[in-house]
């Protein structure tokens, strides 16, 4: 790893302008490695968990959902925010995972793979985004849907279809492209 104190930021004051339910909105002053001073807006984020779930037919479970902040609706891999508790505490990402694939597509899985995680837009966000492997699919006993809130269309999908989707730039959501190509990396592997 690189030495990094050429580059780092010291956060010097914090103003929160509004905290909502799922995000924190801040405006940091911050302290460059020169002595000078800048602000940074940050939309404070507890993280979020993106599953790339594939059934015995090599189909993976596609979500279709509207996305209000860009005005049209995108095809995209079952995700979710992580809860946090009345007293700030986040849930650990492997049981949400399990959560939202179940509310999301109706299914649980009997095999997990984590597969890392990723900052989705670590120029204004701190949203870590962990991302997972779920296979050996069946169908929820008693499955409740999605969140009150939340329209969801399941589109199952042969993988090699969706790969070539992302691929062609067909899919526009980052998390999804991610997901897809990380696994069709994974299967290119010897034993993969």
């Amino acid at each position: 790893m690189s030495d990094d104190s050429a580059l780092r930021e010291t956060l010097v004051a914090s103003e929160v302008l509004r905290r909502g339910r799922l995000l924190e909105f801040r405006v940091d002053t911050v302290e460059l490695p020169d002595g000078t001073r800048s602000t940074r807006d940050v939309a404070g984020h507890p993280g979020g968990v993106c599953m790339v779930a594939i059934d015995d037919a090599d189909r993976v479970l596609l979500v279709r959902q509207w996305r209000h902040a860009i005005g049209r609706a995108l095809l995209e891999l079952p995700a979710g925010t992580l809860d946090r508790d009345e007293r700030g505490v986040i849930e650990d990402h492997a049981g949400a995972a399990a959560r939202e694939l179940e509310e999301e597509t109706g299914s649980v899985a009997a095999s997990w793979q984590y597969l890392g995680a990723f900052y989705t837009a670590p120029g204004f966000t701190s949203e870590q985004m962990h991302l997972y492997l779920a296979t050996r699919l069946r169908e929820a006993a008693g499955h409740h849907g999605p969140d009150e809130d939340e329209r969801l269309e399941l589109i199952p999908l042969p993988f090699a279809e969706a790969v070539a989707m992302a691929e062609r730039g067909e899919i526009d959501d980052a998390k999804t492209q991610v997901g897809l190509l990380r696994v069709a990396r994974l299967r290119e592997r010897p034993g993969g």
